[in-house]
């Protein structure tokens, strides 16, 4: 019966260590946002005007309207709407300051007959986008009981058909309610965008190296375009007191432009099917990505189509791939139930519920005048976990591309090594002499060695002592002659050794360094009695044939060997 393995003691303290790391995340996360929050209720004191609207819009006239319950037929390019209310007659802040929303329509604000504020209308003149978001008008310190008069022109078609709350801030307070309520996002899309930037400049380099990186620098590239997103979106951005217009035009440019790395990333899946209908199906889906965004942008930089009236267009086709990537990992699972395939399919759905949500409540809002509870940063969230979880795929998948590499490095190792000595083989010698002979002019040198001995050694003292001195014989051909060229053994009790030169003098110095080896080596192992018999032979302009330059080299080495027998070595 097989016991269960007990957890080792590195892998407790790796197991304490997530645990305290993630407890430290937690406890600095709710430390931050309990430094955003912990006066919001002091500073977040308002007075909102819903209440006691007369609106007119194209003519036709709304009295003592609430904003909360009103709804209106969407409106579209050209179309002129009136606001007017009294201002409360008592108001307990001073230097205050209006929170307008606007969703594409520029604006005019009069305190009675005086106008005190505009924007847009020079843009809207040259039918420029014109934006969306907060506005904020400092308000005379007389303004108690006075007439709030706003006069907004509509931009683009299907705007809106509802209006959003206004409310009086106290002026300096203003940007620090819009950061307290929206710091979920503020978070998230400040650690996307500089966690993208890190991430796609170290992976830059990175690919200069190995294209293996390519699936890093796209989620860098996703979560660079997710943050920007994020902080366009939620009016973060408003705080460096960039125009509206500007923050628009960021906005849509980087929801464009995210599926696009998305799709690349997906590449190496979707082909894993084999199946020629998803891969067919993959590239129309990325040109038409790729030509959606680079349409849309251009049309809206020569102001003939505006960002604006494709998002709809745009968000469909951002469905259509998640459904799409959804499809892949289901296929991908049935085929390989690999985790990587599991975490990325539970990053998909993951990512495609938080989307839709957000999606969801934008168009009830937008289009159906449904005012959703505001959960602000669900998809920003979900896109965080989402390439947590491809980070965490990319790792694994690299992993397993690099253990698959080292396997395969391993089996071509031991392909062309002897398993004996450890240096090359008898297969590698024989490639490497074939590829000297398709050279043009190749200058070499053949030193062919044969062991004396080895049968004696071998029937005297056994095997073991006949392995030593194979391996002795190859250890000191090896720190001889591997600088020059390479060194094998041909099998048994022969070697060779191919160095990269033929002069003369070159070729002495290197024997005499090889006697020197054998010397030490024998001083080294007592009763070792290494002993190796050799002969070499360099081309020349007249033989170039390594064959018959190995053959005079054996040659040579064979009348060595007679010789030292006679000698007595």
């Amino acid at each position: 019966m097989n016991e269960k393995r007990k957890p080792t003691r590195k892998t407790i303290q790796k197991i304490l260590f997530i645990i305290y790391a993630m407890f430290s995340i937690f406890c600095t996360t709710a430390m931050i946002d309990r430094m955003f929050s912990n006066d919001y209720s002091a500073i977040s004191k308002c007075v909102t005007l819903n209440d006691e609207w007369d609106i007119t819009i194209n003519n036709q006239t709304y009295q003592n309207v609430s904003l909360d319950t009103f709804r209106f037929d969407l409106v579209n390019t050209g179309d002129a709407i009136t606001m007017m209310r009294p201002l409360p007659n008592r108001l307990d802040c001073v230097g205050n300051a209006l929170l307008l929303p606007i969703r594409q329509t520029a604006a005019k604000v009069y305190i009675d007959a005086d106008q005190i504020y505009q924007y847009g209308w020079d843009r809207i003149n040259q039918h420029k986008t014109i934006g969306s978001g907060y506005l904020t008008v400092e308000l005379p310190d007389n303004y108690a009981e006075k007439t709030l008069k706003l006069h907004l022109t509509v931009g683009e078609d299907n705007a809106f058909s509802h209006f959003d709350p206004i409310q009086i801030y106290e002026w300096k307070n203003i940007y620090r309610v819009i950061l307290t309520e929206n710091r979920m996002p503020l978070f998230l899309g400040c650690f996307l965008t500089i966690f993208g930037l890190v991430t796609c400049l170290i992976t830059v380099f990175a690919l200069l190296f190995s294209g293996k990186f390519l699936r890093i620098l796209c989620v860098s590239l996703f979560s660079i375009c997710i943050g920007l997103w994020t902080l366009c979106y939620y009016n973060v951005l408003l705080i460096f007191s960039m125009p509206l217009y500007m923050i628009s035009l960021l906005e849509y440019l980087s929801l464009f432009l995210a599926p696009i790395p998305l799709v690349i990333y997906m590449r190496e899946d979707v082909f894993a099917l084999n199946r020629p209908v998803m891969c067919r199906l993959y590239r129309l889906l990325l040109v038409v990505q790729i030509a959606a965004s680079t349409i849309t942008i251009g049309l809206h930089s020569v102001d003939l189509v505006h960002c604006a009236a494709t998002l709809k267009y745009m968000q469909a086709l951002l469905i259509c791939e998640l459904v799409y990537f959804v499809i892949v990992e289901f296929m991908n699972l049935r085929i390989s139930h690999q985790l990587v395939h599991k975490l990325f399919l539970v990053g998909m759905l993951l990512l495609s519920t938080c989307v839709f949500c957000d999606l969801l409540s934008y168009h009830l809002d937008r289009y159906e005048g449904v005012a959703l509870p505001p959960v602000k940063g669900i998809a920003p969230l979900g896109m965080v976990l989402f390439i947590f979880i491809l980070l965490v795929s990319f790792y694994i998948n690299l992993t397993e591309k690099m253990m698959q590499e080292a396997e395969r490095n391993s089996l071509i190792k031991s392909a062309y090594t002897d398993e004996l000595t450890q240096i090359h083989n008898r297969r590698y010698c024989m490639e490497y002499m074939n590829r000297i002979m398709e050279m043009e002019n190749p200058d070499y040198t053949v030193i062919c060695f044969d062991l004396n001995n080895l049968k004696i050694t071998n029937d005297t003292y056994g095997h073991a002592k006949g392995d030593l001195l194979i391996r002795s014989a190859a250890e000191v051909i090896d720190k001889a002659f591997s600088p020059y060229g390479i060194v094998a053994r041909m099998g048994g009790d022969e070697f060779i050794a191919i160095t990269t030169t033929g002069d003369s003098e070159k070729i002495s110095a290197i024997m005499e360094e090889f006697h020197n080896c054998i010397d030490k080596k024998n001083q080294e192992i007592p009763d070792l009695h290494l002993s190796i018999a050799y002969g070499y032979a360099s081309c020349s302009p007249k033989e170039y044939n390594i064959e018959k330059i190995y053959q005079i080299a054996d040659d040579r080495m064979y009348e060595n060997k007679q010789a030292m027998k006679r000698a007595g070595a």
